[in-house]
């Protein structure tokens, strides 16, 4: 008998970089148990759970999980957003300081605190040098996936990644997009 499709929802609070890595990883891992919406919708935290939210209720039946990623970057909302969330069923995958933190995952361990994008983008460009935000390559990741999982797992308790700079909660979504390692 053949195992259901999940659906999910995804919804971006950023434009491009984290919408063309999870379309890349859905594309290379081929999971056939799993279906993929992702939207871009650049708001503050708190707008996102809102419009992610609404988002899943006016299609009842669609999705069986919805999703936000965001970064933490300058935002105050976070903390309420992420308490938002798990009132209205919304799973986060939230990155502190920002998404590239869990592109450079992918190549090292990085245990540093990290300001910010712009701290943090020359530790990815000694790995990637011709990194470009708008034009990620998801092949330029694809080897390094589960090295990444393993090292965001040790950053920060589950669940609190928008209390611990750095860290990232993506891994989580990955491997609902991707499935778990084999093996």
């Amino acid at each position: 008998m053949r195992e259901a499709r999940k659906r999910l929802l995804v919804v971006c609070g950023a434009l491009v970089t984290e919408s063309a890595y999870l379309r890349g990883l859905r594309a290379h891992a081929a999971n056939p148990a799993v279906a993929l919406r992702v939207v871009e919708r650049p708001c503050a935290p708190t707008q996102l759970v809102s419009y992610t939210a609404d988002l899943r209720d006016r299609s009842p039946g669609d999705f069986d999980e919805a999703w936000y990623v965001f970064d933490i970057d300058e935002f105050r909302d976070v903390p309420r957003a992420v308490s938002d969330a798990i009132r209205r069923d919304v799973k986060v995958a939230v990155s502190n300081p920002c998404f590239e933190l869990w592109l450079l995952l992918h190549f090292t361990d990085h245990g540093a605190y990290a300001e910010s994008y712009a701290r943090l983008l020359p530790h990815l460009t000694k790995h990637l040098p011709r990194y470009d935000k708008a034009r990620l390559d998801f092949r330029h990741f694809a080897d390094g996936r589960h090295d990444a999982v393993r090292r965001a797992k040790t950053l920060s308790p589950e669940g609190k990644e928008h209390e611990v700079n750095p860290s990232s909660g993506v891994w989580r979504l990955a491997e609902e997009v991707a499935g778990p390692p084999r093996g």
